[in-house]
């Protein structure tokens, strides 16, 4: 019996070991590839459009406008916000249901690698994954991938393909508040439009639009220059 169970878990080892190193490999390789899918893409129900942009192509306050709208402390933290998850695991405590709390290099991470829905799996796998990016690729790119794989309509991925979908133009040549407005569709993109937006919404970008004001165009520089 003794023997069997060495046999397990020096399998279970041999194979979980041999993944890691394929999943560290893979991570490498993306901090220089663009990704060519991801596991969202794979899963989305309808066709999925897609065209990749460097970020050195984009207008600054494009990458700020996402920063503002979903994670203002994306260059302080390591991956992760301990306070922003202490809070939903309390909020979880109190029968409110597991919240998102995910920082920009979660979402990234989850876009890439994982699948939708919430769990205490999933959170955990994302927040690894996210100190993983974060070690590996930095925070420019991580800004990079994010503004190129993340959901911004039925099967819209990335701001050019959104940038060319809503304002038939690149996002080369997006206005501050044409941004915005992308930017506040990323909580609930397959139910928002940027061009169709409720006074709630509106409200929401104008919010948005004085965070990054507040924020000022240099607010990102250190990152971006990298």
């Amino acid at each position: 019996m003794t023997n069997r169970k060495r046999g397990f878990f020096g399998w279970a080892w041999f194979v979980m070991w041999r993944f890691l190193l394929l999943l560290a490999l893979l991570i490498l390789l993306l901090r220089f590839v663009p990704p060519p899918t991801t596991s969202f893409m794979l899963q989305s129900d309808y066709p999925v459009s897609q065209h990749w942009i460097s970020i050195d192509e984009l207008p600054a306050h494009m990458p700020l406008a996402v920063v503002a709208a979903e994670d203002q402390l994306f260059p302080e933290h390591f991956g992760v916000d301990v306070n922003s998850i202490s809070k939903a695991l309390n909020q979880y405590d109190d029968g409110e249901g597991l919240r998102g709390a995910s920082t920009i290099t979660q979402q990234t991470a989850k876009n890439l690698l994982l699948w939708p829905g919430r769990s205490f799996v999933r959170k955990g796998l994302e927040a690894v994954l996210a100190v993983s990016l974060e070690a590996i690729w930095g925070k420019k790119r991580i800004l990079e991938v994010y503004l190129n794989v993340a959901e911004f309509g039925k099967g819209i991925y990335g701001v050019e393909a959104a940038s060319q979908h809503y304002f038939n133009k690149s996002a080369r040549y997006l206005s501050n508040n044409e941004a915005a407005r992308l930017a506040v569709l990323l909580p609930s993109p397959r139910n928002r439009n940027p061009n169709n937006l409720t006074p709630y919404l509106r409200q929401r970008v104008a919010w948005g639009e004085k965070q990054m004001r507040q924020l000022g165009s240099g607010y990102l520089k250190s990152i971006l220059a990298n």
